[in-house]
């Protein structure tokens, strides 16, 4: 029973996309490229909101406790936060308690399914999950786990989880492992409630997202706090909190329960303010990372800020002529999603929140950079050293290994160059592993800023990168 997979594709990366309100219920403005201007937030608590994190749902509906303990093998301890508090010790990391309105004990998905992840043996809060498998439906594995269910109360708990599931099954499986179906999966949502009262609907009052989700990187918690916007387009203005709680548009369905999440939701950003990346752990050479921090501040500072004393991030959308990556994600968001901002704008998470699309990405902060492969907002480019010379980026690849050894000499995971794409797979399985860039949302062009330097010149800019 692949209980856990069942568990990350209820959330995947839920928190990563969303839309806002501006003016009129109806209305939708669409932003230009360029600076981001900073907006009010909201203060709270980081060490409440540290535990709210750890011990409270933003997921309210999910499977009962006993048939998940009926259900599970044993739990890689590796996977625990011994922090955690009551049966959220018992648990892993991705996985959190909750008491329904019924008196129901449930299991449900949490934050850290995708927003947490072992790095060299220990586990990382803030930093994406790269290795999450969407790739598969869940219903068999939703449907197989109600077996184990008993009771009348139980069974109604579960029906309402599985429901859900179902209604969103078909927009959120990806085509390959490791990338997040962020967009299809928010949108998905949005379709089956009304924006005014949150009321679920089991038939969609919303045309639904095209099937095929378009990919996205897992972006690391710990640059938010430098990021005006929300997103790899930096839709995302206003409030940040209610972008981050879009999770609970999962079992939320009234504005009185959605309000009582975003109470303590504020304290969650809090924390994650707070938030550092990992230092890295292996050698630096310091003379070539200095000769690459003044490369590095001649090319790369108008876009990617400045590290150190005198620290700024500039909070800059690139136009897609200019940054030339795959320009789906953008361009649909931009062009074909205004019946979601529309949903957004009536909706309680638009009261204080806005969307304004670009068609464009923002130049993301790049502190713990060499924890975060694949690159750019896709996850196509497999290591720092690919990015930087795009005659080297792989067509076909797919990560060396489940649990891959991370390349000090590329900066990112051993990966295997392939011949071909997924047509010349023998199974389901190697098939789903491989990245096809030449799927439609899948490219690995663009940001090809790197062709111009010399290969000394790149070298030392990676070893710079390296103490970011």
């Amino acid at each position: 029973m692949r209980l856990c997979c069942v568990f990350f594709l209820i959330l995947a990366a839920v928190l990563l996309t969303g839309c806002g309100q501006d003016g009129e219920p109806d209305a939708i403005t669409k932003a230009q490229p360029g600076k981001v201007a900073a907006e009010p937030q909201r203060t709270g608590d980081p060490e409440r909101g540290r535990d709210a994190l750890l011990n409270r749902a933003v997921v309210t509906c999910g499977l009962p406790v006993s048939a998940y303990r009926k259900s599970i093998r044993e739990i890689d301890p590796k996977l625990m936060l011994p922090t955690r508090t009551g049966l959220n010790a018992q648990l892993p990391y991705s996985l959190t308690a909750h008491t329904s309105a019924s008196g129901v004990e449930l299991v449900t998905s949490n934050c850290l399914s995708c927003h947490a992840a072992l790095l060299n043996g220990e586990l990382v809060i803030g930093l994406g999950n790269e290795f999450l498998n969407l790739t598969e439906d869940p219903i068999v594995s939703v449907e197989s786990a109600g077996a184990y269910v008993e009771g009348e109360a139980e069974a109604k708990e579960w029906r309402k989880w599985a429901d859900r599931i179902d209604a969103i099954a078909p927009y959120i499986i990806t085509d390959t492992v490791g990338v997040n179906s962020a967009g299809n999966l928010t949108f998905a949502l949005f379709a089956h409630r009304d924006p005014v009262t949150l009321a679920w609907s089991e038939e969609p009052i919303l045309a639904p997202p095209p099937e095929k989700p378009l990919p996205v990187s897992v972006p690391p918690w710990w640059n938010t706090r430098k990021k005006h916007a929300s997103f790899y387009n930096a839709e995302g203005r206003g409030d940040q909190v209610r972008f981050m709680m879009l999770a609970s548009t999962t079992c939320t369905d009234t504005v009185q329960e959605a309000a009582a999440i975003d109470a303590w939701f504020v304290d969650v950003r809090a924390y994650i303010l707070t938030l550092e990346p990992p230092a890295y752990p292996y050698e630096v050479e310091l003379a070539l990372a200095e000769r690459g921090e003044k490369l590095f501040r001649k090319n790369c500072r108008r876009c990617h800020g400045t590290y150190g004393a005198d620290e700024l991030y500039p909070n800059r959308v690139v136009a897609l002529e200019d940054v030339g990556t795959d320009p789906f994600l953008a361009r649909d968001a931009f062009e074909e999603s205004d019946r979601f901002i529309r949903w957004f704008n009536r909706s309680f998470y638009g009261e204080t929140s806005r969307v304004e699309p670009a068609l464009g990405y923002i130049a993301p902060p790049l502190n713990g950079i060499w924890a975060t492969a694949p690159y750019l907002h896709n996850g196509s480019v497999p290591s720092l050293a690919a990015l930087m010379d795009t005659s080297s980026r792989p067509k076909y690849w797919r990560f060396a290994a489940e649990k891959p050894d991370y390349n000090v000499q590329a900066i990112g995971w051993d990966f295997d160059e392939l011949a071909h794409g997924k047509e010349g797979a023998m199974g389901w399985d190697e098939r789903n592993r491989i990245y096809d860039t030449t799927l439609r949302g899948y490219s690995n062009q663009g940001h090809d800023f790197g062709d111009e330097l010399t290969s000394k010149e790149r070298r030392a800019l990676l070893e710079y990168l390296k103490t970011l």
